[in-house]
């Protein structure tokens, strides 16, 4: 299926883009990230498992059990602190 990704914050600038449009077979987020971590060191530095990362399916926060649909838009960024 087709979705397209997109970055945000310090991911984007590590990632070196804000978005990208991307063929997948991953059915949910975690299959996705995992695909992720494959595509390059920076992909694999910044979405590591171990890291603080909140994702959203189409602008809804979501965790990594959530299911994929075609044309879905998927976002990665960092914790947000404000003041």
């Amino acid at each position: 299926m087709q979705v397209t990704i997109k970055y945000f914050a310090s991911i984007r600038e590590a990632i070196g883009q804000g978005s990208e449009s991307r063929e997948t077979g991953a059915m949910r987020l975690a299959d996705l990230r995992t695909e992720l971590l494959a595509a390059s060191p920076a992909h694999a530095a910044s979405l590591a498992r171990g890291k603080s990362v909140r994702m959203a399916i189409n602008q809804v926060m979501s965790d990594e059990s959530a299911l994929l649909t075609e044309g879905c838009e998927v976002a990665f960024f960092p914790p947000v602190t404000g003041g």
